[in-house]
């Protein structure tokens, strides 16, 4: 999840980023107004190969049928009233100056900052003013554009990948059982020589050797599993239970001058798994497992990320408003429009009458509000679930290809 003021790269993302996705894209859930779920197709428009990472289409991209699969988004109030508060974290930023800055070269000729706040204020009302779902879907398709996402082959298949914030339990001092800590930013990271120092430097193979010139004194928290530690660094953020009583948030607050390498990935190059089995939940029991290992892998990835209380805030986007569950996605924002309102259509995992999780093909409206370091291209799309550990087992599953449309008023 997200992070103070600048995104972080999240668990499945960070693991398998740059592995392509070759699952064929799947027919889409219905939940039309019986709120009855069964599969059917959507025609996937393909749009031509561009330079750009968006193409306008010609019409919607939803069938003809008036039990358009788009409905399920709209059955019950919560599904409203989630929506209705990301629009309004959007609308929020738009006002920002850091909006106003972010959209001075808009990637998208056409897509302006005001014409994605007036998109948003309209589907807004619209949403506050139409009871029924399918005469809103029916206002939608009348009074908006589409514009497909050119994917990472530059004919719409986009890869997505779920993050969340994690809850583990913490300490304010270091005890036997809790010896990892995460750490406040360096005050002069900015005068560090360059290449920065890696991961392996900075807390040793085993992620105990930290006294040293770079982070001695800058531990904020200690937690007490390694891969916990370094799972709060890869989503960014985490909601801390203390073990003296209360709760600490902390959330993103720099990192160092390197890329993200993908532990999953090193791990299926090695042959300790193969791509189409790899899950967070089969990871984090294999390096349970094979504790040795965690010393060989996690430092592997140089990226090292540093950490500041939030005071109790909800998790927070790159936009530097809260991501809302199942409503907030990251993009690479050098391509698409942040704060954007978007349509995306893939596989997400819920639990099913024995709590069991199962992916559903699911049509959802969400709106464009974090970024990632591992997520970049027209072709990555990474969607927040929300918190704990249910969260984090779902977000765990997500690994599917799908589709990704933006909304603009005609």
């Amino acid at each position: 999840m997200t992070r103070g003021t600048v995104a972080i790269n999240r668990w499945f993302a960070c693991f398998c980023t740059g592995i392509a996705l070759t699952t064929a894209m799947l027919p889409a859930q219905s939940r039309a107004e019986t709120a009855i779920d069964r599969p059917v197709k959507l025609p996937v428009a393909a749009p031509s190969r561009s330079s750009s990472a968006l193409v306008q289409l010609p019409k919607p991209p939803v069938g003809e049928s008036a039990t358009s699969q788009l409905l399920g988004d709209f059955s019950t109030p919560a599904d409203r009233r989630s929506l209705l508060r990301a629009i309004d974290y959007s609308l929020r930023y738009l006002q920002t100056e850091r909006a106003i800055a972010a959209y001075r070269r808009p990637p998208t000729p056409g897509i302006t900052r005001e014409r994605v706040a007036r998109s948003l204020r309209r589907f807004r009302q619209l949403l506050l003013t139409i009871a029924s779902a399918k005469a809103l879907q029916a206002a939608i398709e009348r009074e908006f554009v589409f514009y497909q996402a050119t994917g990472k082959d530059g004919q719409g298949t986009v890869a997505f990948t779920g993050y969340f914030e994690p809850v583990y339990a913490a300490s304010r001092r270091p005890t036997a059982a809790f010896r990892y800590p995460l750490f406040r930013l360096p005050p002069d990271l900015a005068n560090w020589s360059k290449p920065h120092p890696t991961r392996l430097q900075l807390e040793g193979a085993d992620g105990l050797q930290f006294q040293n010139r770079w982070l001695k004194g800058l531990e904020l928290v200690w937690l007490r599993d390694r891969l916990e530690a370094f799972l709060v660094q890869v989503q960014g953020s985490a909601r801390l239970q203390l073990v003296d009583g209360g709760v600490m948030t902390v959330g993103h607050a720099g990192t160092t001058d390197y890329s993200y390498t993908g532990i999953g990935r090193e791990l299926v190059k090695a042959g300790k798994f193969k791509l189409e089995d790899l899950t967070l939940p089969l990871l984090i029991q294999y390096l349970a497992d094979h504790p040795d290992e965690r010393d060989v892998y996690l430092p592997r990835n140089n990226r090292f990320v540093f950490f500041k209380p939030t005071d109790g805030a909800a998790a927070i986007g790159s936009l530097g408003v809260p991501v809302t569950a199942e409503r907030s996605i990251a993009t690479d924002k050098t391509l698409f429009p942040p704060g954007a309102l978007a349509l995306m259509q893939t596989q997400i995992p819920y639990p099913n009458a024995a709590a069991q999780l199962e992916k559903r093909f699911v049509n959802r409206y969400v709106l464009d509000q974090d970024t990632g370091g591992a997520i970049k291209g027209a072709g990555r799309v990474d969607v927040f679930i929300g918190t704990g550990q249910l969260a984090g087992d779902r977000s765990g599953l997500i690994n599917a290809p799908g589709a990704l449309y933006y909304l603009l008023l005609k």
